[in-house]
């Protein structure tokens, strides 16, 4: 029994020993780090995936600007009307507007917020004489105070900073022949300076200067609307020679300012993505009484342009998206 007791305790102090005392090793070769080891598509996930730390954001292309670029011609002007209602009913909307004599005093209204109903009602109901207001001067015989006092009552008397759209009435400065582009200010001062033909209506004085008829300068404002931001220019030229010749002072006058602004009208159209011409050669300059005429010839322009319109902003939407 002691004999037996003596072995155990023998063999428990051995066994104490070899767990005290660290036992010399060979030396081996270190172990490279385990990241030197392994390929990089072999490395071993997580157990969780952890999210980026700030993944950038994708990129959205902004949508382009559409301009459109009205031009002058008087009573042609009721042409811009027909083309504002076929491209409105088929999904585009210009985010500027641009105006030249008469087509600032369309673009005018339409940047303020009116429908193209509510233009073309406007249209059909206004009586010329609400727009003149005659006067004898060697300058001209029209004075404009009615045409202003007309836009303003339309747009509710708001500046041209406060309209609905983007929007510059296109004038010539009269002593520099200079162009001029009203963002701000006076609406219904803006577009009479813009449509104040020469010897027709007096010069419009607006900070010591003198402003006429901006179809002298830029028949269809298209520079105008590319330094106002828009991507995309839809320009209307109303500027149809008469088809069965000009008749009338006015008509006369209107045509011969026309003829003298072609290399102007065809600078700006250069630059222009689409270009409208309504049939309005057989309207007058003063023909109030085909307002209707005019406005289905720009319906139907605006429908036949749609294609080449819609094929524009598409190009415009895949060169943003780069």
């Amino acid at each position: 029994m002691k004999l037996h007791t003596l072995a155990g305790a023998l063999l428990a102090a051995t066994l104490a020993g070899c767990a005290s005392t660290r036992p010399e090793q060979l030396p081996s070769t270190p172990t490279p780090p385990a990241a030197s080891t392994a390929q990089p598509s072999q490395a071993q996930a997580p157990d969780k995936p952890s999210a980026p730390a700030h993944a950038a954001p994708a990129h959205k292309a902004r949508k382009p600007k559409v301009a459109l670029a009205l031009g002058g011609g008087a009573a042609k002007g009721f042409a811009h009307i027909g083309v504002i209602k076929v491209l409105e009913a088929n999904g585009i909307k210009p985010d500027i507007v641009t105006g030249t004599s008469a087509g600032a005093v369309v673009g005018a209204l339409y940047a303020s917020g009116l429908t193209p109903y509510q233009l073309q009602l406007r249209a059909m109901k206004l009586d010329e004489s609400a727009l003149t207001d005659y006067t004898l001067s060697t300058s001209g015989v029209i004075k404009g105070e009615k045409l202003a006092e007309y836009v303003n009552r339309q747009v509710k008397g708001r500046p041209l900073e406060k309209l609905a759209k983007p929007f510059g009435a296109v004038a010539t400065e009269l002593d520099t022949g200079r162009r001029v582009v009203f963002r701000t200010g006076n609406t219904g001062s803006a577009v009479r300076a813009s449509a104040s033909i020469p010897n027709v209506f007096l010069p419009v004085q607006m900070h010591g200067k003198r402003y006429v008829d901006g179809g002298l300068v830029s028949p269809v404002p298209v520079s105008a609307a590319r330094e106002m931001g828009a991507d995309i220019v839809i320009a209307v030229d109303i500027s149809a020679r008469p088809s069965g010749g000009s008749s009338g002072f006015l008509s006369l006058l209107d045509q011969s300012l026309n003829i003298m602004s072609q290399s102007a009208l065809r600078a700006e159209l250069k630059d222009a993505d689409v270009t409208l011409r309504p049939q309005v050669g057989a309207i007058g300059a003063t023909g109030f009484d085909g307002r209707h005429r005019a406005i289905l010839e720009g319906e139907k322009v605006a429908r036949m342009g749609l294609p080449a319109i819609r094929h524009a902003i598409k190009l415009k939407e895949q060169a943003l998206q780069k």
